[in-house]
């Protein structure tokens, strides 16, 4: 099996209850092959407690991970006669079509795509069960 990747992120937000600050901790993970979004939070006025889990991280919690873990890049160490297998991946775990996915392949192939390490785990995962050499690596 294979080990869980996560990133994190705390943020503030207003209390529901109180309207006092609310802290949250917002995790991206890549677990049993899935990515999710779980969220913690504990308002220190009035004690409300909120969990919520899966679901997609929001864009803004996602750039705030970039922000302040940076991006992690997508490697692809193949000859250039299985573009097609790559393209197959990308397509079917990105949800994309045939010209986008000509698009992110380029990027994939010159070393050029990137986004929060879970994603690009997720990535690498998917192509190596194809056969494909990937990693995922950070500067």
């Amino acid at each position: 099996m294979d080990q869980a990747v996560f990133e994190s992120v705390r943020y503030s937000v207003v209390c529901q209850d109180c309207d006092a600050e609310l802290e949250c901790w917002g995790v991206q993970a890549l677990v049993n092959g899935r990515l999710r979004w779980d969220v913690e939070s504990t308002c220190s006025t009035c004690g409300l407690a909120v969990a919520v889990c899966g679901g997609a991280v929001p864009t803004e919690r996602r750039d705030q991970m970039l922000s302040e873990h940076g991006p992690a890049w997508l490697q692809v160490s193949t000859p250039p006669v299985t573009s097609v297998a790559i393209m197959r991946v990308l397509r079917a775990e990105l949800g994309i079509d045939l010209m986008n996915a000509r698009a992110v392949l380029r990027r994939v192939l010159d070393g050029d795509y990137s986004g929060t390490l879970p994603e690009m785990e997720y990535l690498a995962r998917a192509l190596r069960k194809s056969g494909i050499p990937a990693a995922t690596t950070r500067p």
